[in-house]
């Protein structure tokens, strides 16, 4: 028997209430950023993909048209292939010597910078106050032939030990791999410091009182407790400083030579002197895949609410 007309109503609709609301509210919050997101990085990096499988019309202009040339990527892999290792390299040892100067100083600012943690944190993110271009020229004033860098190094008597090394190319320190490496370690510093400061301040002090209480010496209660649980700003530290590192442009500019090239400036060369889009555009993707999986397995069973980013 079926209900007539009259006696179906309508289902009326509850006002939304403060949970609903609290539902939206994230998604408000966050849209303005995702939108940025989207039409400033996602739109022009879907973009590079056809452009990637375009070929040129003429030599002297950005014009192409789609023709799906996938031998690009083999062209781009054969001729910048060692460009694009040396940009891992450098940037592989910047962060590992970054992490080397950065984690005691981590260390010291959260659990023994007492009363003059703020001041400490503030001396490592003073260099951001000036900009990155004027920081790289500097370091070229202090890096030169006749700087104090090298002064130095005559009066300790390492210009010979270095030189074996092959710190000093020819007895020289500006437009060498050492000065780029330096260059970005530096400039990458408060990337892998701060991440670290986070993480040491989140250990429970009562876990620290624990492994006292057990009689774990120093070294084991590091090695135990602090080292495990300071990863996730290690892991924060690293994504900050290699991602960028690998992408620099200016560091290898004013600090190295023709033979210290990385991958962004021949990206640049590529598109603005060349005038070879479909090249620079593959060489782009290219270096954003190997990003994107170091960055996958930098994450790679972690949470990223668990990464402390400052």
């Amino acid at each position: 028997m079926s209900a007539s007309p009259a006696s179906v109503r309508p289902e009326r609709r509850r006002p939304m209430g403060p949970g609903g609301r609290r539902r939206w509210l994230p998604w408000a919050l966050l849209a303005p950023g995702l939108l940025l997101l989207l039409l400033l990085y996602v739109l022009p990096l879907g973009a590079l993909i056809p452009l990637s499988l375009s070929e040129q019309l003429d030599r002297f202009s950005l014009r192409t048209v789609f023709t799906g040339r996938i031998q690009t990527y083999g062209e781009v892999i054969a001729l910048y292939g060692p460009v694009l290792g040396r940009s891992l390299r450098f940037a592989a040892a910047s962060t590992g010597l970054g992490l080397l100067i950065a984690y005691p100083l981590a260390w010291t600012i959260a659990f023994r910078g007492g009363r003059w943690k703020a001041a400490l944190l503030g001396l490592v993110v003073l260099p951001f106050f000036t900009s990155y271009l004027v920081r790289a020229i500097a370091w070229t004033t202090l890096l030169a032939d006749r700087g104090p860098v090298l002064a130095l190094l005559h009066g300790l008597g390492l210009i010979a030990p270095l030189q074996h090394l092959g710190v000093l190319v020819d007895g020289r320190l500006l437009n060498t791999p050492a000065a780029v490496i330096g260059g970005l370690t530096y400039n990458s510093l408060p990337f892998l410091v701060l991440p670290l400061v986070v993480a040491m301040e989140r250990i429970d002090p009562l876990l620290l009182d624990a492994a006292a209480d057990l009689y774990a010496s120093p070294l084991r209660r590091f090695l135990r407790v602090e080292w495990p649980l300071s990863q996730p700003g290690l892991v924060s530290g690293v994504l900050l400083s290699l991602i960028p590192a690998a992408g620099d442009v200016v560091n290898p500019r004013f600090l190295g030579g023709p033979n210290e090239r990385m991958i962004a400036g021949a990206i640049e060369n590529l598109l603005l002197v060349q005038r070879q889009a479909p090249q620079a555009s593959a060489l782009t993707l290219l270096l954003m895949l190997l990003i994107s999986v170091t960055a996958a397995l930098l994450l790679r069973g972690r949470k990223l609410q668990e990464l402390p980013l400052p």
